[in-house]
Formats: structure tokens, sequence, C-alpha cells
């Protein structure tokens, strides 16, 4: 069985749908965030404040095109569609699933963008990390499930719905 690969804005829900998403399939769940603060023995903020964007970007890449799983629904930091190669690893493994939630939505429900641990230049703002990303998004993805007022469990069926698994 492949891989569920999740990607999206910070702020997406691709952490919590994909914990759901793989009770409901009997999936392992993965969340690369997760491995590459313990991977740096800090959070991803202090990666950011201390180590620069750059050295938080190789260890995301690092990360991605190293995972190895199989089963697994596996939730990306916003930032790894910025490494090709680590991309082109994760599609090898399982299909790439779009969690598009309007940027007016990212902006309600991220509000810590400061302390967040989010992957951003000085002086960029979440609208211009969107533009940025939003196209790599589109690019990489294998199905697109759009952001509905509806409940978790709704993106979880579009998704098992959408990937044609029973």
């Amino acid at each position: 069985m492949e891989n569920i690969v999740l990607i999206g804005m910070p702020g997406s829900g691709k952490s919590t749908v994909g914990v759901l998403l793989a009770k409901a399939l009997g999936y392992s769940f993965v969340d690369t965030d997760l491995i590459i603060s313990r991977m740096a023995g800090k959070p991803l903020q202090k990666i950011l404040d201390q180590d620069g964007l750059g050295e938080f970007l190789k260890l995301e890449e690092k990360t991605g095109k190293e995972l190895r799983c199989e089963s697994t629904v596996i939730a990306t930091g916003g930032s790894m569609v910025m490494s090709d190669s680590a991309m082109k690893n994760l599609k090898v493994s399982g299909r790439v699933v779009f969690i598009d939630v309007p940027l007016s939505e990212i902006k309600h429900r991220v509000t810590n963008i400061k302390t967040r641990g989010i992957a951003f230049d000085k002086g960029e703002t979440l609208d211009d990390v969107y533009v940025k990303r939003y196209p790599l998004y589109k690019k990489y993805s294998d199905i697109t499930v759009e952001f509905s007022s509806g409940s978790i469990e709704n993106t979880i069926e579009l998704i098992i719905e959408k990937l044609g698994i029973k």
C-alpha cells in the first residue's frame, strides 16, 4: 500500500487531517516537522531563529529526500514543496494530496506567524508565502481537496474518495 503525502500552507490542517486519515485507513502517521525538530534537538522556530532559514530548508530537504516508509500518511511542512528533490522522493512512494485552503482562512487560523516555525524570509508576509508556494502545491499534487466549511471528517472522506480507496 502506498503512502499518502499531505501538502499545503501552514494552518491548512495537514497534521490534524493526517492523524485522523491514518486512523481511518489503518496507516501509520509521520509529521516531517516533528522529524526535523527531533533531528535538530529544538523546536522549528528555534531552528529558524538560531540557525536561519537556509539551515531549516536544508534539514527539511534532507528529511523529505531520506524518508522511507509505506502505508503511511505523511504530513509535510508547508515549505517542503520548495525542494524538488524532496518532493520527487515523496512522490515515488505515494500520492500527494494538496489541502487547498483559501488565504483568508489561513490568515484566520495562523495567528502566531512569528512563533509557529513557518519558513519565510525576513519581511515576507503570509500573503507572500502563499503566492510563492501555491503554484508549487499545484505542481506536485496528484489530487487537490478544497477546504470547505465542512468538518475535518468531510475532508477525510473527500481524500479517501478522490484517492479511490475502499
